[in-house]
């Protein structure tokens, strides 16, 4: 009973009480009592409150409710989710479990959650598929029961319809909406049989092939440039990403001096969390010594990130990576590389040398930091027709 507020006719408010991480809230349970029919010690209404015709039908509803309560919390415990809230965060999804059925603003609420957990790029697809979504809905709350089949296959033919719209594109929208609702389903947002995605199948084309030769990759290494210009840093960005796994670029761009220990590069992979610990070995030494006796000053190991915020870190990147593919065509150009050179070719190219050395799949996958083998073998299906020529050459041999 909250002793605090009492309404004009006498009664007190019962409530919820939580903490979490010494910090106290309140849930409001809707019911109130006067002060001497409730029992302090036990909990409940006492046997003798006059005012309703079942005292058990008003302590059984107090009961569901703090049931229902200790349900949202157990699960966002079994998500491993309690540690990153704070005690109103948990209230709030407590009072919203039923009541929340907006797909958009559940949505925004898990980019807000992934911004606080520094993923910029996976919380700007959530409100990104948000933003699209409004607009083809036009400004419309979508709850999560009416993103049906039908919607999707909707949704789908209006994107296509699009200028220069593609199939790989939609592909990209409708995972991230998957993703989303199935955070939905775990936090009890939405019931699972109203899963639409039992029956919509994500389709996609393949992508052009994205590794080069291993002769074009020894190229770029040997290029001569300009100490310090743009193209020597391109250069350095693309044998980096090689060389160590296939670094994606948004990793390299966050990597400090702090992650050089003791010969080798210790870091965090943004997109996933996953923990690298990769050796520095002979021909990556002398790219990280440089960049190491070259400081930037923002304590970033690669002069890519200046700024100070995690927004304005990443708008760095981004445009960084945007002159990097510019640079890279240049790159190709100088080296006689007829491929497109794009920032995912190292790490293409990387996967696919990998599995020519007879490197294991599950080892190529762990190198790269996939959480799934299906994804390695996304990287390694398009296979280049003169590897392709070379196998039936020496096939037809024997």
């Amino acid at each position: 009973m909250d002793t605090r507020r009492m309404t004009q006719n006498g009664c007190f408010p019962i409530i919820l009480r939580l903490t979490h991480f010494r910090k106290t809230t309140s849930i409001k349970t809707g019911h109130y009592v006067p002060e001497e029919y409730w029992d302090n010690h036990r909990c409940k209404v006492k046997r003798n409150f006059p005012d309703v015709d079942s005292v058990h039908l008003l302590n059984t509803l107090l009961l569901k409710k703090q049931l229902k309560a200790q349900e949202v919390i157990n699960r966002l415990a079994d998500n491993d989710q309690l540690d990153r809230l704070t005690a109103k965060d948990i209230a709030d999804k407590i009072v919203n479990r039923k009541r929340l059925n907006s797909f958009y603003e559940f949505g925004l609420q898990k980019a807000e959650e992934l911004i606080r957990e520094k993923r910029i790029g996976t919380a700007r697809n959530y409100s990104g598929i948000i933003g699209r979504l409004k607009v083809f809905t036009n400004n419309r709350d979508l709850k999560f029961n009416e993103l049906n089949l039908e919607f999707l296959k909707r949704f789908e033919r209006h994107h296509l319809s699009k200028p220069g719209n593609t199939i790989n594109g939609i592909a990209s929208y409708m995972r991230t909406i998957k993703a989303i609702y199935n955070k939905g389903i775990k936090e009890g947002m939405v019931d699972e049989v109203l899963y639409s995605f039992k029956y919509y199948t994500i389709k996609t084309k393949p992508t052009e092939k994205r590794a080069i030769k291993i002769e074009n990759i020894k190229k770029i290494l040997e290029m001569k440039t300009e100490i310090g210009s743009n193209f020597f840093h391109y250069r350095n960005y693309f044998i980096l990403s090689y060389l160590m796994l296939g670094m994606s670029f948004i990793d390299m761009a966050f990597l400090k001096r702090d992650n050089i220990i003791d010969g080798r590069v210790k870091f965090q992979r943004r997109k996933t969390g996953k923990r690298y610990d990769i050796i520095i070995t002979n021909q990556i030494k002398p790219i990280i010594q440089y960049y190491l006796e070259n400081p930037n000053p923002s304590g970033f190991l690669l002069p890519i990130i200046y700024r100070d915020t995690i927004e304005l870190q990443y708008k760095d990147a981004q445009w960084e990576l945007r002159r990097y593919n510019v640079g890279l065509k240049e790159i190709a150009k100088k080296c006689g590389i007829e491929e497109r050179l794009t920032s995912y070719v190292s790490r293409h190219s990387f996967a696919t040398h990998a599995m020519f050395k007879k490197v294991p799949l599950e080892a190529i996958s762990a190198m790269m930091g996939h959480n799934k083998l299906s994804t390695t073998q996304i990287y390694l299906k398009s296979l280049p027709n003169n590897i392709l020529d070379s196998y039936q050459l020496e096939l037809n041999s024997l």
